[in-house]
């Protein structure tokens, strides 16, 4: 009999995570997969399309809960979730990464005792002024299998007192990366054709959290972009989050930015690829930039993927230098969806 696993999304970046152990479980008739999409990301290029593009199954439920605070969208979440795993009485629970989705999903199955595996595990910025802080250290703590991308991961679990259900299996957006770059093989010229961009002229820009979001914190970005982008003489492209969006209007005659709706998943790997630099605040960006070889700077004060830093790759936006570049051996080799299928399927 296959083991039934249910796995919980909502926004951009668990579509991507998920999409690289949906293909893998596709493959194996030991599992049987129910997607449940809970509709925290809304936006048609930040959710919808990115199904269609990564081959995601349609999710079987669509909860549609999305805007309001932290508090009354995981607290909604919850709700919805309880009643899905009541009906659906999963062998496992499967989360990804630092949402509310990620919350609301590992609380639902921990009140119901069914077993939660929470793929990117053990990272931590140690900024609780972050949400995603507190929600990926409260998933962990009541995770039974906790899959880490690094060794850094690992290492803060242990020293949180966590010691038993934890595999180092790679970065699982590594695997999606690897995907996407076999597809772009065959579809540059399309890309190339909508996005017109030169290769190597630009830097992409993308900001979305919550603490990037005040006017006074905004501004500063912008401006150091603006600075960043003078002084290397290169163009800023900036796909705009719908978080951000009020905040973009001062700056739509800034000769240097061309802005853009935010883009599907194959359309951002195809910019990065072609990038100078990445300019982000977001995780998942910093580590994409790393694998197509362009280095990052992260506009936070702290980065979860310390790594990226050590080996040069990465700088703070309030550090002016690199480290020395070296290759990152942690993320694992694009298998790391395998090795949590084929873990979960022996336990």
């Amino acid at each position: 009999m296959a083991k039934r696993v249910l796995t919980i999304v909502g926004a951009r970046p668990q579509f991507i995570k998920a999409a690289a152990f949906s293909r893998e479980a596709s493959k194996d008739s030991r599992i049987d997969e129910t997607l449940v999409h809970t509709g925290q990301h809304f936006d048609e290029n930040m959710s919808k399309v990115f199904f269609k593009e990564l081959d995601i199954p349609n999710p079987k439920y669509s909860l549609n809960i999305n805007g309001g605070s932290h508090g009354k969208m995981t607290g909604k979440m919850l709700s919805a979730l309880e009643d899905v795993l009541t009906e659906e009485e999963p062998d496992i629970v499967l989360v990804y990464g630092d949402t509310n989705s990620t919350l609301a999903g590992s609380i639902a199955a921990a009140k119901l005792n069914i077993p939660i595996a929470h793929v990117e595990a053990g990272l931590r910025s140690f900024n609780k002024r972050m949400p995603e802080e507190i929600n990926r250290v409260l998933t962990d703590h009541v995770s039974d299998f906790l899959f880490c991308p690094t060794k850094e991961s690992v290492k803060n679990l242990r020293n949180e007192g966590i010691s038993n259900g934890i595999f180092h299996v790679g970065d699982v957006m590594y695997d999606a990366t690897l995907h996407a770059k076999e597809f772009l093989v065959k579809e540059e010229k399309k890309y190339q054709k909508t996005l017109r961009l030169r290769s190597g002229e630009f830097a992409l820009m993308t900001i979305h959290r919550q603490e990037s979001s005040s006017a006074h914190r905004f501004s500063k970005i912008m401006q150091f972009a603006i600075d960043f982008a003078e002084e290397h003489n290169l163009g800023i492209l900036f796909p705009v989050h719908p978080r951000i969006r009020r905040l973009v209007d001062p700056y739509r005659e800034e000769s240097r930015f061309r802005f853009l709706e935010p883009l599907s998943y194959i359309e951002t790997q195809y910019t990065i690829s072609k990038a100078h630099t990445v300019l982000t605040d977001s995780g998942g960006l910093q580590k994409e930039a790393y694998f197509h070889s362009v280095p990052c700077v992260t506009l936070r004060s702290e980065t979860e993927w310390v790594e990226t830093i050590e080996c040069g790759w990465n700088r703070l936006w309030t550090v002016e230098s690199y480290n020395a570049r070296n290759p990152i051996d942690e993320y694992g080799n694009g298998t790391g969806a395998k090795k949590i299928l084929n873990t979960l399927m022996n336990a």
